[in-house]
């Protein structure tokens, strides 16, 4: 068994792979340059840093490579991303109940009070209610929508084809954080999404670096801080190490082999959750569509830090939930909107496999897990 093993907390962070360190590598030999300079071995910095750009248009779709523009993560291009909006756009900003901090923080603050409507999503499913955004589209002014593609708690998917398709025809801005999706499931018809946001270590690509794409003719639209870097929408000399790591870790992930890994791990997930099941644990969103890798329930008895500490002696590391709201003590809004209660938040745990997780990683993480609540249970 690799050193990987016993590593289930992938929505968390994933270890960079290797294509994505030999691109590192490189660029840190070859291309170390400041891409803006004017002199020869710069230019050749610069062409590959637009080499990088047309690799992730041509990925995603996107007939416009200027419309992606590299970021330090999706935090920065999600905030960046809600403020422009709340500065340029009349109307409320409609934001599911299950974003990421980088997206509720920011909808909370540069929108706030009663331009921030947040959307309810079922309890059994993690679905948020279409119906309620087709109503407010129809009664409201809507400066804008904003749903993830796939939540990094639960691993719900949510429906941003239809979502695209519902914003356009009001013709109102669809913005959606495909962080956990991108690097997992097929990127399908991300294009279709007005402001999309990527972050390269949810597949591999390494800590710091992301990407934004942003509709055709944003001219005016820029950063958190202004500079002429990125076409003037996003200032700071451009981490050209960083964005070939990433771009080598996404094209590495094509989506045959992406469905291919979501066919046979899926397979594995369930039958641990069924093992789970069987032990009377509760899974939370299981009667919707998740992302192949992503387990959450709520454990029998005893808080979840002890679980995780006892599981973490024998050699696994998983989560009590998303990785930038554990050990703050504060409720998850994402098991808050899927119908918890206080006490059953404190024995949430969340288990999140890799591309190479195994069956017989899923037998051994679940029999580990008996072994604890054994332990517990005395």
């Amino acid at each position: 068994m690799s050193d990987l093993s016993g590593y289930f907390d992938y929505n968390a962070t994933t270890p960079m792979s290797v294509v994505a360190r030999e691109a590192w590598h490189e660029a840190c030999d070859r291309f170390w340059h400041n891409p803006s300079s004017l002199y020869r071995e710069a230019g050749m910095a610069k062409q590959e840093l637009e080499r990088c750009r047309e690799e992730v248009a041509d990925h995603l779709k996107i007939d416009e490579p200027e419309r992606v523009i590299f970021t330090s993560g999706a935090t920065e291009a999600n905030n960046a991303i809600i403020r422009y909006l709340a500065e340029t756009r009349e109307g409320k900003l409609l934001v599911s109940a299950i974003e990421h901090p980088c997206v509720e923080a920011p909808s909370q603050s540069w929108f706030g009070g009663d331009r921030c409507h947040e959307v309810s999503v079922s309890s059994e499913t993690g679905v948020i209610d279409l119906g309620e955004i087709k109503a407010q589209l129809e009664k409201s002014t809507v400066a804008a929508v904003s749903v993830m593609a796939a939540n990094n708690e639960t691993g719900t998917l949510q429906p941003w084809q239809e979502l695209s398709e519902l914003c356009r025809a009001y013709s109102v801005p669809f913005h959606s954080d495909a962080a956990q999706w991108i690097g997992k499931l097929p990127s399908g018809e991300l294009e279709s999404c007005d402001f999309l946001t990527g972050s390269s270590h949810k597949f591999s690509g390494g800590k710091g670096v992301g990407f934004m794409v942003i509709p055709e003719g944003s001219d005016d639209f820029n950063g958190l801080i202004g500079g002429p870097q990125e076409g003037g929408h996003r200032a700071g000399t451009e981490n050209l190490p960083a964005v070939m790591a990433m771009v080598a870790a996404l094209l590495d992930r094509s989506d045959s082999h992406l469905n291919e890994v979501a066919t046979s791990s899926a397979a594995s997930r369930d039958s641990f959750e069924s093992k789970m099941i069987t032990m009377g644990m509760m899974l939370i969103g299981a009667c919707g569509p998740r992302l192949w890798n992503t387990s959450m329930f709520v454990l029998p008895h005893t808080r979840n830090l002890k679980w995780l500490t006892r599981l973490s002696q024998r050699g696994f590391s998983v989560s009590t939930g998303s990785a930038c709201s554990a050990g703050r003590g504060n409720p998850s809004r994402v098991m808050s909107a899927m119908g918890l209660d206080y006490e059953e938040m404190g024995r949430v745990m969340r288990i999140s496999a890799g591309w190479d997780t195994s069956s017989e990683e899923w037998d051994a993480l679940a029999a580990a897990i008996e072994e604890v609540a054994a332990d517990l249970a005395q």
